[in-house]
């Protein structure tokens, strides 16, 4: 039995179904594509499938991953990509199978493509707006936790960014943390945004490479 992890690209309208929905998309897919996966056991047995990052509902996803199990070592890769896209929506497409190389609890960043618009502000203003707010000392925001909702300092979660003026709008690259007991989701960022202009903005949020602690990228 051989682990093997699954690459993928989540866009179009499937940017827009949750993860339990991504979860049977994608169990469906190994299902029908007759891939030998290994399958779990008892009364209803399926197809093993974990993913190591869940993405939020709404962002694109271009480096996304699934592990699995296949049942013979010898089958090849380049079979699994052509099966899988067959029997799944185009807005999930596979380009890459590789072996596990970092367990799932190595994740510690992600980094995040992030355009900012709003019709009434232009970009200048919106780069400058996000500017001021992280040349704060702390980002406070409202995160809700597993005990209701709590405030929680954000800056302390961003490891770099860099801020892009464009025509049409402005472009934050982000690089968050992304670990299983410190984890900031981009929209934080926006929301303390928002708090501190009173202004709503349309996103387009992209979520590009995962790392480890070391900044090293996920394989």
């Amino acid at each position: 039995m051989k682990n093997v992890r699954i690459w993928f690209k989540k866009d179009l309208e499937c940017r827009y179904i949750s993860h339990l929905d991504l979860n049977r998309t994608m169990l469906r897919a190994l299902h029908k594509s007759r891939i030998p996966i290994w399958h779990t056991e008892g009364f209803n047995p399926h197809p093993f499938a974990t993913f190591p990052l869940p993405l939020s509902l709404g962002f694109r996803g271009i480096n996304e991953c699934m592990d699995v199990k296949l049942e013979d070592d010898n089958y090849s890769f380049k079979e699994i990509i052509p099966k899988l896209n067959a029997c799944l929506p185009m807005g999930i497409r596979v380009f890459d199978v590789t072996e596990v190389i970092m367990k799932a609890g190595k994740v510690a960043y992600a980094s995040f493509t992030i355009r900012i618009s709003e019709a009434s502000t232009p970009s200048s203003a919106i780069c400058a707006d996000l500017r001021k707010l992280f040349s704060k000392d702390t980002i406070e925001v409202e995160k809700k936790s597993k005990r209701g909702m709590k405030t929680v300092d954000i800056k302390q979660g961003i490891k770099s960014f860099e801020i892009k003026e464009m025509l049409d709008c402005a472009v934050l690259e982000i690089v968050l943390s992304a670990g299983s007991s410190d984890n900031v989701n981009p929209n934080l960022i926006i929301t303390a945004l928002e708090a501190e202009t009173g202004l709503e903005y349309e996103l387009d949020i992209t979520r590009n490479d995962l790392y480890n602690s070391e900044m090293e990228l996920f394989r």
